[in-house]
């Protein structure tokens, strides 16, 4: 069993507010559930309504389809117009 885990340290341009903050992050988070069936959380900066930290977590029986998933998911994050990634830490174990 493999354990894929990456936390994304983003930049919200769209955002004025925390409730904005909160509405876009909750938009990210869903979608990325659905369409990859993983685990993802607000993990850090909640307090600041630009930035923000997400965890995203995977599990598989194969260490490819983890680090797989974690590629789609940052490219995923990538394409939002909304987000910058300005930090990415990635590991599976």
């Amino acid at each position: 069993m493999f354990t894929g885990i990456c936390k994304l340290d983003i930049v919200l341009y769209e955002s004025e507010s925390l409730k904005d903050k909160r509405r876009i992050l909750k938009s990210i988070t869903e979608r990325l559930k659905n369409k990859y069936n993983i685990s993802v959380s607000e993990v850090g900066n909640n307090d600041k309504w630009q930035t923000a930290s997400i965890g995203v977590s995977t599990v598989s029986n194969s260490r490819l389809h983890a680090d797989r998933v974690l590629d789609a998911v940052i490219r995923f994050v990538e394409t939002d117009v909304r987000v910058e990634i300005t930090k990415c830490y990635r590991e599976t174990i």
